[in-house]
């Protein structure tokens, strides 16, 4: 008792003395004085072992024992759980209960997207004989005149208000179908790139002749209403697209789309490649001549895809590898390969006497062995000569290496104006089945690269193959509005595949030229791809993905294509180049993605980490994957079982009319994202919301929609059963003397997509204004997931209440989310029913545990060894709410609520980690964006001297100045009508970005902290130096939440400091990483190769029928390379 008093004292006596000493100084009053400062420390001495506070264990477990009943009362009462898992007991008897079967899951879902995707070819194989047929009967005419709609200056006036030419008035209307776009369903219109003249006489001929593809457009549209984009992109350069739209400019009012450049064209216009390009750096190739190549060098990158393989070679008067780690290798020609080839291609530097003759050598020896080891593309195989000029004897080489067979192609590019060693270098093209260009300025590039592709396409046309391609994933940047998409809408709405057919020449007198017309297509937005694979089908964990034959990904929930870079999204540079073990990287040794690569039907289980909440909370999973090829693509599907998540469905029956009823009432709503019915088909439906189209339906008023029965019938169950809620809520909600503040909605969800809730506040005291409205993805049900709180809430038993904080803030404060799971169990199989749960401020949260968390001065002390009574309010005491993961949900200090624990004490956490209450897990992110290291980038040269500074920045002006100048077409200044200002296609002000504000791809590693349920409470010691921190932390009874209690009087953050959730890269050192590099993962190679046939003219190589190699030039060459050495 003595011990009790003077402890509750101590706050007094201190204040008090205080103004003792100021009042009276002398007498009985500084013994009283004295008396008192004896009191406290004895009282101390009492409370201190060896010198430490006691928090007493028994104390705080009172505490949680009593918060965690409040606390369960309080959610149990608003949201009704019990009531609605009573209803869900009353129904056992009558519902059937099925186990899911994921093999026929699979199948059943390849069957349908073969089904659609089949659908798409039969529409492109249409266009494509409708191409050739128009063709066969136009007579080509010089001097054609024809207006056509330019989708540039459509509907674009002069100065006088008159249309200008080729624009003129064209019909667009905005259409659901097309994201709102404004766009003519009745004829298609042209667009034609800045650096092609739009009234060349191939262009008006070739427009011309295709008009007759609108017919078949808008035919194609009727059969299958789920078509998007159709397009015939034309080998002159125009873009046909349907339907018509509006083309936009960039921001310096150029267009900079070309057909020609798109992978769907350049993979349906050749077969697979292998690529060497070899670069001449000697020293004549200096200034622009560098440039040009450069350029050149990136234009032929850019028309690689993930089927073909490459290298580059630079030589001058020896051989080198731009990239020394892939030494004597061909690597895939992915999305990151290119990039990373680019990068090193901008750091060449000229030097030397250049002496190709090695460098060919090199390069046929690295083809050779690529064939000889089957690796590589298996099919095409071609040389990219890039020079200013040959001046050695080198026929030997191709005689040794290349002849008779003349199995590589070598393609010549002749830099500069210098037309000195043009003979030689149009020679060594027309010996070896390639083509000869002439590149004298950049704006050259383009067109001259283009050519490769004619060349390359000549047996696939000779022979009349028709071969369906379809491309990986790509972002839909044909559209005008795609920055706003970006940042605005989902970002699967933006990923694409595209289906398409190369469009020949049928004329007999042109056969052996193998003339390629152009390329027909049609995209499939992969979202409503993923649409035939229904999430309630899969369960809460389940999902669907697809990948290619080369194990990329082509549509996963876990893709995250897009990165912020200040306010912007923007597309990662390696988005479409996500490998499946990247994404599923508890495949370790990547059985799953070696299986769907090779196109094999299976199943596999794993024991996955997989994390919730935007990554900050982990879960353990044990994973079944089935998969299956989708037949007459390069496509993988593969779907996910998580046991205990997915492994039962049950399905109940009730009449229409019951259901009808209980579904149109105001509190609820069902997942817009999903399929109930599909509305895509009759445009009069495009504008229905899902809820409409099954009301529509099911009252007979749209008897044609085609709807998912199944999906349907457990919709309608749903809510028969969850009907009696409604009017659970509201009568609380009437209460208003008997409602508790703080608490603004209850909720609920049903594994049919069904979510019933029901606002206790108005709007204008809400705090949590947005949850549950159409901007909150993560709490609602979407196509990729179900809600968080759904995901959750299954993690705990039926009945326990899961406690978390989301993470946005509001301007009003902080919510909180308490959701619990709700069961059906049939025999001994049990399968969540559904999610329920209620939304409440921070506020009502902590009324609760303050009132609990303070012992009044009354309270028997006797046998309580330690501080009391004890108090969260005492200056010397802190105390918090820590959720299963270490997030803060309560404390005095209001900064730190959200926060990892660690991040505030980091001694605690430590402590707390040895002892074994909490799991340190790691999570790896294989799609991560880290900042550029400055030591990462070759650094410049010191500018030791203001005059080497100076020479530098005239440098750079002259340089850029130059390059902005040849960036300009001839062609397009002659004509004004076509004229447009232009720009560098590389930005100036990012030359100037510092290296460490660069967000390049990286592989990170983080961490996340899950508490252990073994252990219920501990308390310990931490010794920090001169003092020691006590700190007590007790389990919350039937939640996922901790009472922590610890001495706030002892700093430790010196000797432990805080734990942070921060990713941090991981690193690769030198040889690792060339080693991942040069690494061949397995792939699928596309079944047709096209690289010969016997009647193809190889003698069209560059303008020159027959050329010899010049004597008298190769003898003064070769004396002038004898006078050098």
């Amino acid at each position: 008792m003595q011990i009790a008093a003077a402890a509750g004292m101590s706050h007094w006596s201190t204040g008090n003395a205080g103004n003792a000493i100021k009042s009276d100084r002398s007498g009985p009053r500084r013994r009283r004085l004295m008396m008192l400062m004896w009191i406290m420390v004895s009282s101390s001495l009492c409370l201190m072992v060896d010198g430490q506070m006691k928090i007493p264990p028994e104390t705080v477990q009172e505490w949680a024992v009593s918060f965690g009943k409040q606390m369960a009362e309080m959610s149990g009462r608003y949201s009704g759980a019990k009531l609605l898992q009573k209803k869900y007991k009353d129904i056992e008897s009558v519902v059937k209960m099925e186990e899911v079967d994921g093999e026929e899951l699979a199948r059943d879902f390849a069957e349908e997207m073969e089904r659609m995707l089949g659908r798409k070819m039969k529409s492109v194989k249409s266009l494509a004989e409708a191409a050739e047929d128009a063709d066969l009967g136009h007579e080509y005419n010089e001097t054609l005149e024809f207006d056509y709609f330019n989708s540039l200056l459509i509907n674009t006036v002069d100065d006088d208000g008159n249309p200008i030419p080729l624009g003129g008035e064209f019909a667009l209307e905005e259409n659901e179908h097309f994201n709102k776009l404004p766009v003519n369903t009745q004829q298609s219109n042209i667009q034609v790139p800045t650096n092609v003249y739009n009234r060349d006489p191939d262009i008006l001929n070739g427009v011309y002749m295709s008009e007759a593809l609108n017919d078949i457009f808008m035919d194609n549209f009727k059969k299958d209403p789920t078509l998007t984009w159709q397009y015939f992109g034309s080998a002159t350069g125009f873009f046909r697209l349907y339907p018509g739209i509006k083309w936009m400019p960039d921001e310096n009012g150029v267009v900079t789309f070309d057909c020609r450049n798109r992978n769907w064209y350049i993979q349906a216009a050749t077969s697979p490649k292998d690529v060497i390009i070899v670069v001449d750096v000697s020293g004549s190739m200096k200034g622009l001549r560098l440039t040009i190549a450069k350029h050149t060098i990136n234009t032929i990158l850019d028309t690689l895809g993930e089927n073909d393989f490459v290298n580059i070679i630079a030589y001058s008067d020896y051989v080198r590898y731009v990239e020394p780690c892939f030494k004597g290798i061909l690597v895939q020609a992915d999305l990151d390969n290119r990039e990373h080839f680019k990068l090193l291609v901008e750091g060449l530097h000229v030097k030397g006497e250049g002496k190709v003759k090695n460098a060919m050598k090199e390069s046929f020896k690295i083809l050779n062995e690529a064939a000889a080891l089957e690796q590589g593309s298996l099919c095409n195989q071609a040389i990219m000569l890039i020079t200013d000029g040959a001046m050695e004897d080198f026929q030997d080489v191709f005689e040794e290496s290349n002849w008779p067979e003349r199995r590589v192609r070598v393609f010549t590019y002749l830099i500069g104006r210098e037309m000195t060693f043009a003979e030689n270098v149009k020679w060594i093209a027309c010996n070896n089945k390639g083509y000869y260009t002439h590149v004298s300025t950049l704006a050259d590039v383009q067109e001259n690269v283009m050519e490769y592709l004619h060349v390359l396409s000549r047996p696939m046309v000779i022979n009349h193959d028709h071969d369906i391609i379809w491309t990986e994933a790509y972002m839909d940047s044909v559209l005008p509005n795609k920055d706003e998409m970006f940042n605005t809408q989902a970002q699967s709405l933006l990923m694409m595949t595209s289906v398409a057919m190369p469009v020949f020449s049928k004329k007999e007198e042109t056969l052996s030229h193998g003339i390629l017309l152009g390329v027909a297509g049609t995209d499939v937005a992969l979202r409503e791809l993923m649409r035939l694979a229904p999430r309630y089908k899969l369960g809460i964990q389940g999902y669907a993905f697809l990948i290619t034959n080369n194990g990329y990904i082509l549509a996963h929930p876990d893709l995250r294509p897009l990165y912020k870079e200040g306010k912007k999204l923007k597309p990662k540079p390696n988005y479409n180049s996500v490998d499946l073990a990247e994404v599923e990287w508890e495949d370790t040794e990547e059985k799953l993605r070696t299986a769907m690569v090779k196109g094999e039907t299976g199943t596999l289980s794993l024991d996955v980490r997989t994390s919730v909440d935007k990554g900050r909370r982990v879960m353990f999973l044990k994973n079944d994957y089935f998969y299956t090829i989708i037949k007459e693509t390069p496509f993988s599907l593969g779907i996910v079982l998580s046991r205990g998540y997915g492994e039962y469905i049950f399905t109940g029956n009730v009449s229409v009319e019951e259901g009808l009823h209980d579904l149109m009432t105001p509190d609820l709503v069902i997942a817009n994202e999903w399929t109930y019915c599909e509305t895509d088909i009759d445009p009069a439906h495009r504008k229905l919301t899902q809820l409409q189209a099954v009301i529509k339906y099911l009252t007979g008023k749209e008897p044609d929609l085609e709807c998912d029965r199944q999906l349907l019938q457990q919709t309608l169950f749903d809510a028969v059963v969850t009907a009696p809620m409604e009017a659970y809520w509201t009568a609380l909600m009437l209460n208003t003397s008997g409602m508790d503040e703080g608490i603004e909605t209850a909720f609920l969800g049903t594994r049919s997509g069904l979510l019933r809730y029901l606002r206790y506040t108005g709007t204008e005291k809400r705090i949590g204004k947005s949850f549950l409205t159409a901007t909150d993805k993560e709490n609602m049900f979407t196509l990729d997931h179900f809600p968080v709180w759904y995901r959750r809430a299954a993690e705990y038993p039926a009945g326990q209440f899961l406690y978390y904080m989301p993470r946005q803030d509001t301007k009003a404060g902080r919510i909180v989310i308490a959701t619990t799971a709700v069961t059906v169990t049939v025999g001994k199989k049990t399968a969540i029913a559904g999610a329920i749960g209620i939304q409440m401020t921070l506020e009502a949260m902590e009324s609760k545990f303050w009132s609990t968390t303070a012992q009044p001065n009354t309270t028997d002390c006797s046998t309580v060894e330690g501080i009391c009574p004890l108090r969260c309010d005492r200056f010397d005491i802190e105390c918090y709410v820590i959720d299963n993961n270490g997030f803060v949900l309560i404390s005095k200090q209001r900064n730190v609520v959200g926060r990892f624990f660690g991040q505030i004490d980091g001694s605690v956490m430590t402590t707390l980690i040895r002892m074994g209450m909490f799991k340190r897990v790691s999570l790896f992110d294989y799609q991560a964006m880290c900042k550029m290291n400055s030591h990462s980038v070759s650094g410049a040269r010191p500018l030791f001297s203001p005059f080497y500074g100076l020479a530098s920045t005239f440098k750079w002006f002259l340089s850029h100045f130059l390059l902005f100048l040849l960036k300009f077409n001839i062609c397009s200044i002659w004509h004004a009508d076509h004229f447009a200002d232009a720009k560098p296609s590389y930005s100036l002000s990012s030359a100037h970005k510092k290296k460490g504000d660069i967000l390049q791809p990286c592989d990170t590693e983080y961490p996340s902290f899950v508490y252990e349920p073994s252990v219920k409470e501990t308390n310990s010691i931490i010794k920090c130096g001169r003092c020691q921190k006590m700190f007590v932390v007790q389990q919350i009874p039937d939640s996922n939440l901790l009472m922590l209690v610890v001495q706030a009087d002892c700093d430790c953050s010196r000797q432990y400091p805080a734990i942070t959730l921060e990713p941090k890269e991981v690193k690769y050192n030198a040889s690792v990483k060339c080693e991942r590099m040069r690494s061949q993962k397995i792939r699928r190679r596309p079944e047709s190769c096209h690289a010969y046939h016997a009647h193809e003219n190889a003698a069209d190589c560059g303008g020159a029928c027959f050329i010899s190699l010049s004597a008298s030039l190769l003898i003064i060459c070769l004396c002038f390379a004898a006078l050098a050495s």
